[in-house]
């Protein structure tokens, strides 16, 4: 009989695990949110973190992060793109940085209701132009095919979308029915700040960038964002909103790392296939990080194609 409790007890401490581990992660409260810099919307699926630069009569560039490293990697871009003239929107997805954990399977939909809502709290009409880096990029690329004409230009940016991830690493698990999500709950921040550890640069425009994406895995309902997005949004591809682009005629502009091993250069010759008219850059020696360690390589980007 006392093993049998004791095999029971062990089950039950198997299962409350990762809820238990997600428990004593810092949580994003309203407190918390409301001491940040930049703003907060109330919107109706829960708090989103924004900021807004650049003269309040300039046209209107949104900008659209990636599937872990909130608004704040877009320091250099934002800068570039107010030079040019422009009234700049970042904002924090659900899930990341300053804004609500909502729930919900994270699909283009998911973001795009997140992103439509927080335009309205804003009163955004007209033309727009929407950059979008890494997973932002397939999520500006849906919100570009559905709002046609609005969007006066499209910038990607090392886009998701257009080729299968690699999966490597820890990311191999998350992908595994039951156990991918129990293994990234438990283990997954410790796995995502090794990489950061490995992967640690001194030439960012972000001085104290890895410090502050580990500091992001140890936040309450992070974890299960990303995996939320790996398995809905990352596991679609953007083919077709690339192909309603192409017949909307938006002018796009598509930014590479020539060394990146998370989006590889065949990502490039997929968006040629299905939008010969897309402009393509491709940044020598630049790996997924491009915005933080060639920032003036896309800044010179920005400048030609958004400049008449």
């Amino acid at each position: 009989m006392t093993v049998v409790v004791t095999v029971a007890a062990l089950l039950v401490l198997v299962v409350l695990l990762p809820f238990l581990a997600e428990a004593f992660r810092v949580p994003i409260t309203k407190s918390i949110q409301d001491k940040v810099p930049g703003q907060i919307a109330r919107l109706p699926q829960g708090a989103t973190h924004y900021r807004w630069s650049g003269p309040e009569d300039g046209p209107v560039a949104i900008c659209i992060h990636g599937l872990s490293t909130p608004s704040y990697i877009f320091a250099a871009t934002e800068n570039s793109l107010v030079g040019l003239g422009y009234r700049v929107l970042t904002y924090d997805l659900y899930g990341r940085g300053y804004s609500h954990r909502a729930k919900g399977p994270q699909t283009a939909d998911f973001f795009l209701s997140q992103l439509r809502a927080l335009l309205e709290n804003q009163n955004v009409k007209g033309e727009v132009v929407v950059l979008g880096f890494s997973m932002g990029g397939q999520i500006a690329t849906a919100f570009a095919s559905e709002e046609g004409t609005r969007i006066k230009a499209l910038i990607i940016v090392a886009s998701a979308g257009l080729q299968r991830l690699k999966a490597s690493g820890h990311s191999r698990f998350w992908l595994m029915p039951w156990i991918g999500g129990w293994l990234t709950r438990i283990a997954g921040g410790w796995a995502l700040r090794r990489e950061l550890v490995e992967s640690r640069t001194t030439a960012t425009v972000i001085p104290d960038l890895e410090d502050r994406q580990a500091a992001e895995t140890r936040t309450r309902g992070f974890l299960p964002a990303l995996l939320s997005s790996r398995r809905h949004l990352l596991a679609n591809r953007a083919t077709e909103d690339h192909a309603q682009i192409a017949r909307n005629g938006t002018p796009v502009l598509a930014i590479w790392g020539a060394e990146d091993p998370v989006i590889s250069l065949s990502a490039m010759g997929a968006l040629a296939e299905v939008n010969p008219n897309a402009q393509h850059v491709q940044i020598s020696g630049a790996g997924h990080s491009l915005l933080q360690t060639h920032p003036a390589q896309v800044a010179e980007a920005l400048r030609k194609f958004l400049t008449p």
